[in-house]
């Protein structure tokens, strides 16, 4: 067997990496404060909400394949993947803008815009983003550079998730001056302007490398066949699915924890410390002071710590992938972060630094499983090559994508459904069946979906050893290729 070797630059991986930055500015929101938009500012219930992401959800599932289907067929002198993300950058911009509007309109008047603007959202996020997924699968063959191009990928992805997750709900507090409907405005709209700036960047700097076999014409329908052929495939379609339910549920409800179940003095003697600490900091960044939403603050800091550590992780992703082999690394890490979620149960409110504690924890352990599913599918992708002579990236991972949105959706609708269930009302204080919900949905439930993810991952069969086999065997196939 010949190894190989497949350089990319750090220019490349850098230009790649923030294509998942810009849609992360739209999708991270959309996963951690869409919920809580839609309740406390947008103005509809919880019920309400949880059916409009569980229709919308779904539907984005079955643009997806469609999708992939397409842009596997797309033939352009950009390639097959690189000018879908030209060609979408704008429209993504301007309804991830739209879809944080809160509009004049009457209680159904907002049902419908908030329909329209969410499932045009989530169409134009698999025109996007399938495509983007599948780029990854083509750029190089070598797992040791795939590896790393993930890497890359998700430190940047941390680095938009800082942004959202410790910045956005500041940032609407700071331009809304009490008012959250102008203070989402104005900052979806910076949000939106660089997503569009940073997809103009991935296009110009990615390239095209891997190549399917020019005698392969292959229908839809036998490009679906062959899906339903690949064993890794399908594990990794039903992990996707319960890795999402538990993201949607844990990160669209950890907010809630924040506001109304952990102690508001304690929240306001922590911050206040804090920024003792570090010299007067966060006032000036508007994390503490009097026009300062604690609890909104707290969540914000956290989260910067947490994506700190999450970074930290993905730095290490590489190498112990490398070495363990990325099935193992994976099951660690999950059981780590389920551990880590699990405890949140113990946590009185008053337990601040054990909330800092395990936060930090868990994204650490996160971290080092964020790149892990993306490379493995695109390790699926080889098998698939490998095992029945047929590449279709783009609908490999536009399948695998619908799990994803799957998950998204059912996980967001029992999010939403718990906080309704347990008697959640917006901007009030909460009965204790509601902070009950809030503290199981934060804790428990979401560690029912991550228990399912790692016991699907000892069914998957492409170990190390599997992997470097089938990248050897394909560089003498694709050799072939060319003549």
């Amino acid at each position: 067997m010949q190894s190989i070797t497949q350089k990319i630059s750090v220019k490349e991986k850098v230009g790649f990496s923030l294509g998942d930055s810009a849609a992360n500015f739209i999708f991270q929101t959309m996963m951690l404060l869409q919920l809580s938009f839609y309740t406390d500012t947008f103005g509809i219930t919880a019920a309400a909400a949880g059916t409009l992401f569980l229709v919308a959800r779904l539907w984005g599932a079955v643009v997806d394949p469609v999708m992939g289907a397409i842009a596997d067929r797309t033939e352009t002198r950009w390639g097959k993947f690189r000018p879908w993300i030209l060609w979408t950058a704008v429209p993504f911009g301007i309804i991830g803008f739209l879809a944080f509007l809160t509009p004049k309109f009457s209680l159904s008047g907002k049902l419908v815009y908030a329909y329209v603007t969410y499932i045009i959202l989530l169409t134009v996020y698999s025109m996007n983003n399938i495509p983007y997924s599948a780029l990854s699968g083509v750029i190089t063959g070598d797992m040791k550079q795939r590896n790393s191009l993930f890497s890359y990928r998700f430190v940047f992805v941390c680095l938009a998730t800082i942004a959202i997750q410790g910045f956005a709900l500041p940032m609407v507090n700071h331009f809304g001056k009490g008012d959250s409907t102008k203070g989402y405005t104005i900052t979806m709209g910076i949000f939106a302007v660089l997503a569009m700036v940073f997809f103009f960047v991935t296009f110009f700097t990615t390239k095209e490398r891997i190549k399917p076999d020019p005698k392969q014409k292959t229908s839809l329908k036998e490009d679906l066949a062959s899906l339903l052929k690949n064993r890794p495939w399908i594990l990794m379609f039903l992990l996707f699915i319960m890795m999402f339910i538990f993201l949607a549920i844990r990160n669209g409800n950890l907010l809630y924890f924040f506001r109304y179940y952990l102690d508001l003095n304690s929240l306001t003697g922590f911050m206040e410390g804090v920024d003792k600490g570090m010299l007067g900091l966060l006032g000036k960044l508007g994390f503490v002071g009097e026009s300062a939403n604690i609890a909104d603050s707290a969540f914000s800091f956290m989260n910067i710590l947490g994506q700190i550590a999450s970074i930290i992780g993905i730095m290490i992703s590489n190498a112990i992938a490398t070495r363990f082999g990325k099935r193992d690394v994976f099951i660690t890490g999950l059981f780590l972060s389920a551990i880590c979620t699990a405890f949140f149960i113990m946590i009185q409110p008053d337990g601040i630094m054990l909330t800092l504690i395990l936060q930090i924890l868990f994204n650490l352990a996160w971290g080092i499983t964020m790149p892990l599913p993306w490379a493995m599918m695109a390790d699926v992708a080889d098998y698939s090559e490998w095992k029945h002579n047929h590449r279709a990236t783009g609908i490999v991972f536009a399948g695998v994508v619908v799990g994803l949105k799957i998950g998204l959706a059912v996980g967001g609708f029992i999010g939403a459904y718990i906080l309704s269930l347990y008697g959640y009302v917006a901007n009030v204080a909460q009965a204790p069946l509601a902070i009950k919900g809030i503290r199981l949905s934060s804790s428990i439930y979401p560690t029912l979906a991550l228990s399912i993810v790692i016991i699907l991952l000892f069914f998957y069969k492409i170990s190390k050893s599997v992997e470097l086999k089938i990248q050897d065997d394909l560089v003498e196939r694709r050799k072939e290729y060319k003549g």
